[in-house]
């Protein structure tokens, strides 16, 4: 055995050798990730594309081609994917020539020939990969690989633009497909299949799930989690939410999650608060359904928890503390008196040096910061959850806020030293707010929101958004 091993070594050795011996260089080692098709490779996967477009072989033969790029995609590497999608960005892509065609027949012309003309420029405005995603979508896994290959695009797109007409097909082709008529509400519990409790926990995008233990605390009797399913991805949820039954509104998300507080006997809570939603698919992002999901939530907890009277959130402010330090919340708070600003933020110069005074607080125990200046910033988000807009538009600047707001919520409280995890900190100073969804209003909060920009908010936060500082203090 000895000096067979040896002779296996030797010969290694020697083969190892073999290159040089021949006058060769050996190829260096390229990571998966980077291999790149070579151009006589980047021929026959354009042959490939082709004959599925145009059906060559008839509609079997087609289907077959496109389940096999569909299996060879998933085997490659980021490069490579890169240079696929590169492919039908640039060369299936809309033929202009048509297009300018179809315009000026469509413009020299009227009656049924108009009609005629504008056929054909519907048809030319279809760009040629649109008949490759539509066979996709018939595989047995081909809507979960449209998501995964729209989540592709929409990474290579922050970097480069230019693809975002493939992600717009692939968005169109998806918002057909995701239909709310036809997703599936589902209640997850404890004793639901552990594939799915630790998908749970891998896609928790609000506050992390530590332990086993901490997803148990969230799927006690006094919780609720609720997810949609497409049929076509039956083992993988599209957006869930999380809801805790409550003796009123909740203010603090850590004691919310404590998992030494004794659970809550569902008949005792008169609140459901909504504190985590989640979408788990990035393929999926734009494709609104997360309001779809609350308003059959609330109709299902009505339904098994009739004694629920208020439902509300439990939100975070992402885009707080950025606002506040950035130039539009120096804008707000110049508009307030300077001697009043600064009774509020002792050692505070000018509302210029407002970041740096920030940093400054001991914001890992907030209850020492003195209560004028709680007031100020509870103030000052009070405003930038209702009149921070994105351009000029009536959307909230908030994507937490617009999210609610868009789907008839109104401003119920905000609330301070709420959140004070790093994430927390670092996004809001540790303010958290409530939503409250009005049952009998939501439908006229959500018009007037979309139509004219309005925020509707409850008395409390409105007193904070017109009554600055300036009145609590003493100068």
């Amino acid at each position: 055995m000895k000096i067979a091993n040896e002779v296996i070594e030797r010969g290694k050795r020697n083969w190892s050798r073999l290159p040089k011996v021949l006058g060769l260089s050996r190829k260096p080692e390229v990571a998966p990730d980077e291999r790149q098709f070579s151009a006589a490779d980047v021929k026959p996967l354009r042959e490939q594309i082709e004959a599925c477009i145009a059906q060559r072989g008839g509609q079997v033969s087609s289907s077959q081609q496109a389940a096999r790029l569909a299996d060879q995609y998933r085997g490659w590497g980021a490069a490579e994917r890169r240079q696929f999608l590169e492919l039908l960005l640039e060369d299936f892509d809309i033929n202009e020539t048509q297009v300018r065609e179809a315009l000026q027949a469509a413009s020299s012309v009227t009656g049924e020939e108009l009609s005629n003309a504008c056929q054909a420029l519907r048809k030319a405005l279809v760009p040629d990969r649109a008949e490759l995603l539509r066979q996709w979508t018939l595989l047995p896994a081909g809507v979960k690989f449209l998501v995964d290959l729209r989540r592709d695009v929409i990474g290579l797109m922050k970097e480069d633009p230019r693809f975002k007409p493939l992600s717009t097909d692939l968005k169109l082709l998806l918002a057909s497909l995701f239909n709310v008529g036809i997703l599936q509400l589902q209640s997850i519990s404890w004793k639901s299949p552990a594939a799915l409790l630790e998908k749970l926990i891998a896609y928790e995008a609000v506050h992390e799930i530590k332990s086993w233990e901490d997803l148990k605390n969230r799927l006690d009797v006094d919780r609720r989690c609720f997810a949609f399913f497409h049929p076509n991805m039956p083992e993988e949820p599209l957006i869930f939410i999380e809801v805790a039954l409550n003796k009123g509104v909740a203010d603090n998300v850590l004691r919310l999650l404590d998992t030494s507080v004794p659970a809550l006997n569902p008949h005792e809570a008169d609140t459901a608060v909504f504190f985590s939603i989640s979408n788990t698919q990035q393929g999926l992002a734009g494709i609104p359904f997360g309001g779809f999901l609350i308003k059959q939530v609330v109709d299902s907890l009505r339904h098994d928890v009739p004694n629920i009277r208020k439902f509300i959130t439990l939100s975070p402010i992402p885009g707080f503390r950025k606002w506040v330090e950035g130039e539009e919340g120096q804008s707000v708070l110049k508009t307030l008196d300077p001697k009043k600003l600064k009774a509020a933020a002792p050692g505070l110069d000018a509302a210029e040096s407002f970041a740096a005074y920030l940093k400054g607080l001991d914001w890992e125990h907030p209850d020492t910061i003195g209560e004028d200046f709680r007031l100020l910033l509870r103030g000052l988000c009070a405003r930038y959850l209702t009149e921070a807009k994105r351009g000029n538009g009536p959307a909230a600047l908030d994507p937490v806020a617009h999210f609610h707001l868009n789907n008839g919520a109104r401003v119920e409280q905000i609330n301070w030293g709420a959140n004070l995890t790093e994430r927390g900190l670092r996004e809001s100073f540790g303010l958290m707010v409530n939503y409250r969804y009005k049952l009998e209003r939501i439908e006229k909060h959500h018009e007037d929101y979309l139509h004219k920009g309005m925020v509707y908010t409850s008395s409390q936060v409105k007193a904070l958004r017109t009554k600055s500082v300036a009145a609590r203090t003493r100068g």
